[in-house]
């Protein structure tokens, strides 16, 4: 890549970070809410046991206004025309958005109700209202209950997974109908949090966030990815016995890894392609992009690429890092994801000669243990 293509590059990724320099490039929500004139209500909703409750806390934890399983017939009049719950429209507008949790356990509850109620609050051009979706696979949702020993809400007289099946079918039509799905099948603690803040912080209304993690294809592709990246045909450190007890974090094995001979091309090609489409994405009114890099045991080569990959993206933005989070699933090769601290650290270097390099980066944090995997 020329300098000035890279120059050209650097300047539309950075925009990609910011706010849509034209109203008329995002969709009517994002103009109403960038306008500040609409209050934001998120509806958080889902199958027993995924996660609605923390998300729900999340939300009040960065700012939110919390109400739990209002019954749907008092939701109209709180959030009413003329502002929140009867109050002037100027006053409706510095109140704290509202986070409504709703459920199977929500008094005179009904999917069918509930889209209806939806559909008004959604017409209301003082409202910017989103349906969040809280699932998770049945055989994760069963041993949850299994380990917290909690009854499921529609088990009381049946087995758990039975309960599960009838839920999953009457929630099906709403599944669909929600703005953001969120499966935290594979979630570590802390993921859902962190994933929440990034769709809905406010302070970043208009806002791209991104989220790069590294995996193991043996543990399956993260079901949230929305970019899939294959590091496989990299050399392996795994079978160098002196790099094999290390992860991608460690200097010595991010610099085997660089040192491939096709390590440059791959990285500028990855880094060309995400200053095409991070633009596009931002101009369509997405605002959380999750970007994954596999390789065989998630240890080595994609926790390496991707740590590198993050510093280039925080790079673009020429400020702090918030917007952009690296989650390390299977470092461990167990499939928990492990954070990347947020004190900033050097990276593993690589040889000279590469371009494009990260010269700082946050060095993930793995737990210590036995581990296993390539």
């Amino acid at each position: 890549m020329t300098s000035r293509s890279a120059s050209s590059a650097a300047r539309k990724t950075k925009a990609a970070f910011a706010k849509p320099t034209s109203p008329a490039q995002a969709p009517t929500k994002a103009r109403a809410a960038l306008a500040g004139g609409s209050a934001r209500v998120v509806f958080v909703t889902g199958m027993s046991g995924a996660g609605r409750s923390s998300a729900l806390k999340a939300l009040e934890d960065i700012g939110y206004e919390a109400v739990d399983n209002l019954p749907l017939s008092l939701i109209a009049g709180l959030l009413a025309p003329k502002g929140l719950a009867g109050m002037s429209k100027k006053s409706a507008r510095s109140a704290p958005p509202l986070a409504i949790g709703v459920d199977i356990r929500t008094r005179d509850f009904g999917v069918a109700s509930l889209l209806e109620t939806l559909d008004a609050l959604m017409a209301q051009s003082d409202l910017d209202a989103h349906l969040l979706f809280l699932d998770a696979s049945d055989d994760v949702l069963l041993r949850r209950y299994t380990e917290t020993r909690r009854r499921h809400p529609l088990a009381v007289d049946r087995p758990v997974r039975d309960g599960i099946a009838h839920e999953r079918r009457m929630l099906a039509k709403l599944r669909l109908r929600a703005d953001r799905l969120i499966d935290t099948s594979d979630f570590a603690p802390g993921d859902l949090r962190r994933l929440v803040e990034g769709l809905y912080g406010l302070n970043k209304r208009g806002q791209l966030a991104v989220c790069v993690t590294s995996f193991s294809y043996r543990l399956g592709v993260p079901r949230e990815a929305d970019l899939v990246f294959d590091a496989r045909f990299l050399r392996n450190p795994h079978y160098v016995p002196a790099l094999k007890p290390h992860t991608g974090l460690d200097k010595d094995v991010g610099a085997y890894v660089a040192a491939d001979g096709g390590f440059d091309e791959f990285f500028d090609s990855l880094t060309h392609l995400l200053t095409l489409l991070l633009p596009r994405f931002a101009q369509e009114g997405k605002s959380y992009l999750t970007i994954a890099i596999g390789c065989t045991g998630g240890r080595h080569r994609s926790v390496y690429v991707a740590e590198t990959l993050a510093h280039w993206l925080r790079r673009q933005r020429f400020d702090a890092s918030s917007d952009v989070l690296t989650v390390h699933r299977d470092i461990q090769g167990g499939g928990s994801g492990a954070e990347s601290p947020t004190r900033k650290t050097k990276p593993p270097r690589a040889p000279q000669a590469r371009r494009g390099a990260a010269q700082t980066t946050r060095a993930g944090k793995a737990n210590s243990g036995k581990t296993r995997g390539r």
